[in-house]
């Protein structure tokens, strides 16, 4: 099949329906033909290709009826590949792409009412109503969960939030903002959607970044921003209901990471093979050879961490620790990966239109987000131990 035969050694994608297969074919055509040939011109200038988005939901990956299962829902191991897919080619489509679909739509779906999960999520397959997650802030990024600043404040049923978050992906494309408040009555956190051009919002693009520099990560301030009850998610009344939702998307990076190494590694080969030195293809060498067998093994071994924690997690038998401990590992296999694919490609391999370099840059984002290493380390720690290390 196209986008896996080169990397994926042990045939995971052999639990993909013939459905599911074809409609990854069909999003990997679409991406050789209108992404591919212009990532490199997008990256350099730090371009948003906003576009894209109708195009991708016009091939309705998300809910074309040949996908769904009895439930409705889809497959994991198809939307864990769908990421793949996405992140083989580059992370920051997959980001403008996944951010809608994932991120923002499972916070809908598993914080929202019936009512309102009823009433928003066709608007959001669609991308007829976009949006994003704001949680982190600027002095709080893995600490948040107590350090919470953000604030929501009700009188009658209209609430005022007032506060400051920071890094929040496609927060300038979005028409709504998922805004995590804490509510100074009781202290316990609330989700509220929040228009992006509502009184009171206002944005600044964050620039000169080295990692995802297409996607337009934003400075949100909000000062007494009046919204109403009934756009408050009525599912969520702690920061444990937010953890339960994070929690299912844990696999996701791991998708991420390992089609990132799939990206970084089939570049690297093509170079190879195409390079001549001293008279011979440079992939005929011992090693480079090395080389590339080493970055095959850590893309097939992030892949099995990442379809076996989505097994896990859709039986409901994952814990922290499988997620701390496959985000941590796949994250450190990603870096050697995608420094190898460098190696290989030599001087040519630090040009953006090499593909390596984009690789190489967006895995320092991968290993940041969702926990850093360190700190998912103390998760696994924890766990192992019986024993906390985050404070002394």
């Amino acid at each position: 099949m196209t986008g896996f035969a080169a990397t994926d050694l042990f045939g995971f994608a052999a639990e993909l329906s013939d459905a599911e297969r074809a409609k990854l074919e069909r999003l990997d055509a679409l991406l050789d033909e209108r992404v591919r040939p212009h990532l490199s011109d997008w990256w350099e200038r730090a371009e948003c290709p906003v576009h894209l988005r109708g195009e991708l939901a016009r091939l309705r990956l998300e809910d074309d009826p040949g996908l769904l299962r009895p439930d409705g829902t889809l497959s994991p191991h198809y939307v864990g590949f769908r990421h793949f897919m996405m992140a083989r080619c580059d992370l920051s489509v997959a980001t403008l792409y996944g951010g809608q679909v994932g991120m923002f739509r499972t916070v809908v779906r598993e914080g929202g009412s019936t009512e309102q999960h009823a009433r928003l999520d066709p608007l959001i397959v669609s991308f007829e109503l976009t949006g994003c997650f704001a949680l982190t802030e600027p002095d709080h990024g893995s600490d948040v969960a107590g350090g919470l600043e953000t604030s929501a404040t009700r009188s009658g049923d209209t609430w005022r939030i007032a506060g400051h978050k920071r890094w929040i992906g496609n927060a300038a494309v979005s028409d709504v903002i998922v805004v995590v408040a804490k509510d100074t009555a009781d202290g316990a956190a609330k989700a509220f959607l929040v228009p992006r051009e509502a009184p009171g919002v206002s944005l600044d693009d964050i620039g000169g970044k080295l990692s995802l520099r297409m996607v337009r990560n934003a400075d949100i301030r909000l000062t007494d921003v009046a919204v109403e009850e009934s756009q408050r998610l009525q599912g969520i009344d702690s920061f444990a209901d937010i953890a339960g939702i994070l929690a299912s998307l844990r696999p996701v990076v791991a998708w991420n990471a390992a089609g990132m190494q799939a990206g970084a590694y089939e570049t690297a080969l093509r170079y190879a093979r195409a390079r001549h030195q001293f008279g011979r293809p440079i992939a005929s060498y011992q090693l480079v050879q090395e080389k590339l067998a080493r970055m095959l093994g850590n893309a097939t071994a992030s892949l099995a961490m990442a379809s076996r924690l989505t097994e896990l997690r859709s039986r409901g038998e994952g814990d922290d620790e499988h997620s701390a401990l496959t985000k941590a590992w796949v994250s450190d296999r990603l870096r050697e990966t995608v420094a190898l694919a460098r190696e290989i490609c030599g001087g040519e391999g630090i040009r953006v239109g090499c593909d390596v370099a984009r690789y190489f840059a967006d895995a320092e984002a991968v290993y940041t987000f969702e926990g850093t290493r360190e700190i998912n380390s103390l998760v696994v720690g924890r766990a192992v131990t019986g024993l906390s290390a985050f404070t002394r």
